[in-house]
């Protein structure tokens, strides 16, 4: 009696699991819909997706479904544009139809919808706005700021040169050297490289790139629900981002006590200052909260993101003596050894600047893009993407895409220099993204790159530590973002 109760049992559950599989795979194949992989109860298109590097798991996918496919991460639908072309058609091309960023469940929780980042509709569009012209208004773009990063980059020679040629991991200076440029410009303050505060803060944004791209900030993006109330890596990462934030508002607090409606200093001011006189509007967006996000996000992406690049364009020149030589060579010529390098330098030195863009795209630093929302449905390649599906748009396949790229996987500068030389311009080159929703700072981290790059070769040779016979430049972490491995290296004068 057990046992025909038992395989009765068991019976039951069987056609109950099936029937849910049936009616789970019914529901994801609505009409017109891009083809994917089908998707399990829960877990969707887990199994498919190698969490410790996720571009290349859509990279097979896209190999077998083609440029438009659909995902499921856990229970929620997407939509995979991968290559160029398709992503330069709604990026570029249809801008205007996205324009909303998609949900991404970290950012959500540390944003919650506030903020330049992750925000939409009129929010998004007045703090874009009133973000990129602040930015001008205090340097960006312009000479000022060009000055200042030449005044920065006379700091952390300094640093560099008290190294004497010893090994060490450059990560924490170089996120001092980029943290202090956007902190002028948002902050109105400099921090001394040995302030402890300023060090941890940095830490923190460092430790957190690292997380968010780690398989536990992956799988938070994939089970947010479930995440939250479990123990790991992501909840320091939480943590890590919310210090970050009271940092902010800290800055925010002091400038308060200190303004003057008349004379803003910097960004925070001007905000506090429009903050004043939208004050009686019940609409507006000029409001604390939305000070407090704008600030963090653009103190995140104007530290983290360009530190990062430079750290790694250096591994690179480690591992590329021949590249390096001709930068040196360049430098020489145009530049010399006794005067500071500028922007003016770099019309004059296009194989150093062929180096540089070819890092950005060989670094590939974030591989999946930030998502977009589709505000409505949309036809696309023959096929129907219905309101409200999260589109990925896949930077690493358009930075790697082979027709635009001789070597797409190898780091060769040749991708961006002409037949006689001249540094050459693609298309495909958009490591800040493309359309209305790019980096807002990438003219500023554009000329950070080719200043501290110049900077430091025009003085140091780079090598590897003694003992070390090559140095890994694959991803540490691949996820949201690649995160290059903390591995020291010699700056030697020259």
């Amino acid at each position: 009696m057990d046992l025909l109760w038992n395989t009765s049992a068991f019976l039951l559950l069987s056609l109950a699991c099936l029937l849910l599989l049936a009616a789970w795979q019914k529901g994801t194949k609505k009409k017109n819909l891009p083809p994917g992989p089908t998707p399990l109860p829960f877990v969707g298109n887990l199994l498919q997706l190698k969490t410790t590097n996720v571009a290349a798991s859509l990279k097979r996918m896209s190999e077998k479904y083609g440029p438009v496919f659909t995902v499921y991460f856990g229970s929620d639908q997407a939509v995979v544009l991968h290559g160029y072309d398709i992503v330069k058609e709604v990026l570029v091309d249809r801008g205007d139809e996205f324009t909303q960023r998609g949900s991404i469940p970290s950012a959500d929780k540390t944003n919650r919808g506030l903020g330049v980042g992750m925000s939409n509709g009129k929010r998004w569009l007045e703090l874009r706005r009133f973000s990129l012209m602040t930015l001008r208004n205090f340097g960006m773009g312009k000479k000022s700021i060009e000055e200042h990063i030449q005044e920065e980059a006379e700091h952390l020679m300094k640093e560099l040169r008290a190294k004497k040629g010893q090994p060490f991991n450059p990560t924490l200076l170089f996120s001092c050297a980029t943290g202090n440029v956007i902190s002028h410009i948002l902050l109105g303050e400099r921090f001394d490289y040995q302030d402890p505060k300023y060090l941890q803060i940095l830490r923190y944004l460092t430790d957190a790139f690292q997380l968010e791209s780690s398989v536990a900030g992956q799988l938070y993006n994939i089970f947010p629900r479930i995440m939250d109330y479990l123990p790991g890596p992501h909840q320091t990462f939480f943590k890590n981002l919310l210090s970050v934030q009271d940092f902010i508002c800290q800055k925010i607090k002091n400038h308060e006590n200190s303004l003057d409606l008349n004379a803003p200093r910097d960004f925070i001011d001007s905000f506090l200052i429009k903050m004043e006189q939208e004050k009686h509007n019940p609409q507006t967006e000029f409001i604390r909260d939305n000070l407090m996000m704008t600030g963090y996000d653009i103190f995140i992406a104007g530290t983290e993101t360009t530190s990062t690049t430079l750290r790694f364009t250096l591994m690179v020149l480690v591992e590329h003596p021949a590249v390096q030589a001709k930068i040196h060579e360049e430098i020489d010529q145009v530049i010399g050894r006794d005067r500071a390098p500028s922007m003016k330098d770099r019309l004059g030195m296009p194989y150093t600047e062929a180096t540089i863009h070819e890092a950005q795209r060989f670094l590939d630093l974030i591989p999946l893009g930030l998502t977009r929302l589709v505000k409505e449905d949309f036809e696309i390649r023959g096929f129907t993407i219905p309101k409200g599906t999260t589109l990925f748009p896949i930077l690493s396949s358009v930075l790697r895409d082979p027709k635009q790229y001789k070597n797409p996987y190898q780091f060769d500068p040749e991708h961006f220099l002409d037949e006689k030389g001249a540094f050459k311009k693609n298309g495909a080159d958009i490591p800040f993204s493309a359309g209305k929703r790019n980096c807002l700072g990438e003219g500023l981290a554009r000329m950070e790159l080719f200043i501290y790059v110049t900077t430091i070769l025009q003085s140091f040779c780079l090598r590897r530590a003694p003992g070390v016979t090559k140095i890994d430049l694959t991803p540490e972490v691949s996820g949201l973002g690649n995160i290059p491995r903390q591995i020291p290296f010699c700056f030697c004068p020259r």
